[in-house]
């Protein structure tokens, strides 16, 4: 069977760090044109920002923090071909920073889409299932349209206009439940938050609340779909045991984002931060913390040529019994019959 690489990882998500200069910086080698930019000092006690096309430069939104977005012109200062440009206004770039930069590529600034009850802007790159949309609140329950072409299996949500939570949709917990991004709390459940409606090839529900879809409020969401050999959401059970859990998915995962439900952190793993990898001796950064980097637990996961395995009896990501969920983007090799080859 002839096996040729698709989806690659250097395409379509990236890692890239970067040492801040307090100045303006072109960071390169991303090996794309990044249509959201999601940066942190991984040395200092600085906000997670995200950048995204869509929204424009200059502004960005914390995902450790409630707060509307802002408008600073020393952010970030354009996307570029392959990369993008910050000021000393970007955490990731302040004097003697340690900055990190995880990017994706969705499809420009966006455009109009009519799919749902509600007109958005998309911006979709449907190969790697990850798009950006915005879209005004009306206050009731209503369709949003994602292009995507399949239904996403996370959804992550912003109120650009107000002090709310974030809110996170995670397929394997159902439409019923949500998870607030920027907390360490567990899941919720409700009938209001996304409508207890799944998601669908062409749109996704919201209901009226503050986090999704109130009137007056402007909203942005990154949608992110399963794709063979490059992406996956999942859930996995803990075992509270450092021979933990493996969790199949049938790529090398480049990227990893944990959430235990019961309540702790976003932890995230990547490829350039860990040290060595692929077999992390650290944990990393936290999403819903201005958190530096922590090395409290040690190993903590093996990454391998089709999955991850949890080495730490540590409850944040491998409590007995505890339901976790995760997102992970990775590169693979894929046949004609779209079948990953994890021997690499």
């Amino acid at each position: 069977m002839a096996y040729t690489t698709i989806n690659k990882s250097s395409e379509h998500f990236n890692t890239k760090l970067y040492t801040g200069n307090n100045g303006t910086q072109a960071i390169t080698g991303v090996g794309f044109a990044p249509d959201l930019v999601w940066t942190k000092a991984r040395n200092g006690t600085n906000s997670h920002l995200w950048y995204d096309k869509v929204r424009g430069v200059h502004k960005y939104i914390r995902s450790d923090q409630t707060g509307a977005e802002g408008t600073a012109t020393n952010t970030l200062t354009s996307f570029d071909s392959d990369g993008f440009t910050v000021g000393d206004g970007d955490n990731g770039n302040a004097s003697g920073a340690n900055g990190v930069a995880w990017n994706w590529k969705a499809g420009g600034s966006g455009s109009a889409n009519t799919a749902g009850s509600i007109d958005s802007t998309v911006s979709v790159n449907t190969t790697a299932g990850f798009s950006i949309v915005k879209w005004a609140g009306t206050n009731a329950q209503a369709t949003i349209g994602h292009g995507l072409g399949v239904a996403p299996s996370l959804i992550i949500v912003k109120n650009l206009t107000s002090a709310v939570n974030w809110l996170a949709y995670f397929k394997p917990l159902g439409a019923g439940k949500y998870l607030e991004f920027n907390l360490a709390n567990g899941s919720g459940t409700s009938n209001t938050e996304w409508g207890n409606t799944a998601p669908t090839s062409t749109v996704f529900t919201v209901g009226n609340t503050g986090s999704t879809n109130t009137s007056g409020a402007n909203y942005v969401a990154y949608c992110f779909a399963k794709k063979t050999g490059f992406s996956k959401v999942g859930k996995y059970i803990g075992n509270n045991n450092a021979d933990g859990t493996f969790v199949y998915t049938g790529f090398a995962p480049k990227y990893i984002l944990l959430k235990k439900d019961g309540g702790d952190g976003w932890w995230i793993v990547d490829d350039k931060q860990a040290n060595p990898y692929p077999n992390p001796n650290v944990q990393m950064l936290v999403s819903n913390t201005n958190a530096t980097d922590n090395t409290s637990v040690s190993p903590f996961i093996d990454i391998y040529s089709n999955g991850f395995k949890l080495r730490s009896n540590w409850s944040g990501v491998n409590g007995d019994g505890s339901d976790y969920v995760y997102y992970a983007v990775g590169q693979s090799l894929v046949g004609s019959n779209n079948v990953p080859c994890t021997a690499r």
